[in-house]
């Protein structure tokens, strides 16, 4: 639960936004069953001390009342006493690519740089799935350019970045396969060696060991 000083400033909050003539309030302040029938307008005619500012953020908080809330926030352990929440690591990332031709980009990651296709959905295919060992990289339909002409590549935009633990190995089977290679095997000087290659979109992949 969120301290105290938390739960006043959201309340300073919605009576500066009252203040202000912010419309978005009104549905707040007809949660107190004593407002239920006003409209916008009505409730922004109101006056609107901080105590009843403090008595709508109790109550969606799950408090009756300001009092209520004040004493569960005080009775609350500190943070580090709180038990930990479970389940929040994150699994994987599957970056989207922006293709003008789903099957046609799903058969050159497939014929040129060796991964399988998961799954293509449409007819003709509007998105899909391609993947290599643990990376994967999903493919979306977009009828005209992302971005202005020629700027991807002049920007350097990398589209993804693909841990790869034999590199070398790699980019020699991406050489013999004639892939385009537009960064060469790199040592960087933050520690990594890679090199990127350009889909027939015009997407950069960098392949890091």
């Amino acid at each position: 639960m969120p301290k105290l000083e938390t739960y006043k400033k959201q309340a300073k909050l919605l009576v500066r936004w009252h203040r202000e003539g912010n419309f978005s309030i009104g549905g707040r302040i007809r949660q107190l069953a004593r407002y239920r029938t006003l409209s916008d307008r009505e409730a922004l005619a109101l006056k609107f001390p901080l105590t009843e500012a403090q008595e709508i953020i109790a109550l969606e908080a799950g408090c009756a009342s300001w009092a209520e809330l004040k004493a569960s926030t005080e009775a609350a352990p500190p943070t580090s006493e709180q038990p930990e929440t479970q389940d929040t690591a994150v699994a994987s990332a599957k970056p989207v690519l922006y293709v003008a031709d789903v099957d046609a980009s799903a058969t050159f990651y497939r014929d040129q740089l060796g991964f399988r296709i998961d799954f293509l959905h449409g007819n003709p295919p509007f998105y899909g799935s391609v993947a290599r060992d643990g990376a994967s990289l999903h493919l979306k339909l977009v009828d005209e350019p992302v971005f202005a002409a020629d700027a991807a590549e002049r920007e350097g935009l990398i589209m993804a970045f693909i841990d790869t633990p034999n590199v070398r190995e790699l980019y020699a089977e991406y050489r013999a396969a004639d892939a385009e290679i537009v960064q060469k095997l790199t040592k960087q000087a933050w520690g990594g060696t890679d090199f990127i290659v350009r889909d027939p979109d015009g997407n950069a992949i960098a392949f890091v060991g």
